[in-house]
């Protein structure tokens, strides 16, 4: 089964915007992720909405938006207003999850919850079966070009357990590290999903590097 690639915008040439949002949209990637970072739930910032809104009118794939926020529910509406497909929240900023879960659907997008790599998957047990997709976190979030935690393989076995007990549809994405090689193994475990930043818009042919790990 082929693998939906998520290029991550966080490692786009920010000189050069609209070229790389040109190489995404002639690309076989059918997602593009974006990190939304509030400088407090993890250390770092990241997109305001001038550059958002310049990213959902220039580019044709689905948006794969990534709150690392405290207060994740406050931006609903914004995302919402972006056209976005999924609107992924952090487990660990989320007091009343399945609620939140519950709006994001009813806004009309696929609801998405987000595992820290210390995170347990089976503290997802009671709601898996509500969720469109759960996002694992391979590094620690907050920044871009860390190195692949190799836990992050038997989380994803795991969580495939878990999703297959339950009856759940979510699908499976993967975040931090992400290339050719520990792709391979992700998709082996059973991801559905990869994102990849720096090995997709730092490589010298980054559309092969997208199609490689589409086929993975």
């Amino acid at each position: 089964m082929s693998q939906i690639v998520s290029p991550s915008l966080l490692s786009a040439d920010f000189a050069n915007l609209q070229c790389d949002l040109d190489m995404i949209n002639r690309s076989e990637a059918e997602w593009l992720h974006i990190d939304i970072m509030d400088g407090v739930f993890v250390p770092n910032l990241s997109f305001g909405p001038p550059v958002l809104q310049y990213v959902a009118k220039g580019c044709t794939k689905a948006l794969d938006v990534h709150l690392m926020v405290v207060n994740p529910m406050n931006y609903l509406e914004a995302v919402k207003a972006l056209g976005a497909k999924v609107m992924n929240i952090h487990y660990e900023a989320c007091t009343h999850l399945h609620r939140a879960v519950t709006q994001i659907k009813d806004a009309g997008m696929m609801a998405g919850v987000t595992l820290n790599p210390s995170t347990p998957v089976m503290l997802l047990k009671d709601i898996i079966a509500e969720l469109d997709l759960v996002l694992l976190m391979s590094v620690n979030p907050g920044f871009g070009g860390q190195k692949f935690i190799p836990h992050t393989v038997e989380k994803v076995k795991e969580l495939r357990e878990l999703i297959a007990a339950t009856g759940s549809h979510a699908l499976i994405e993967v975040d931090g590290g992400v290339n050719v090689e520990t792709g391979k193994l992700l998709a082996e475990a059973g991801s559905d999903v990869l994102v990849a930043g720096n090995a997709v818009f730092k490589a010298e042919n980054p559309e092969a590097v997208i199609t490689a790990l589409r086929e993975l």
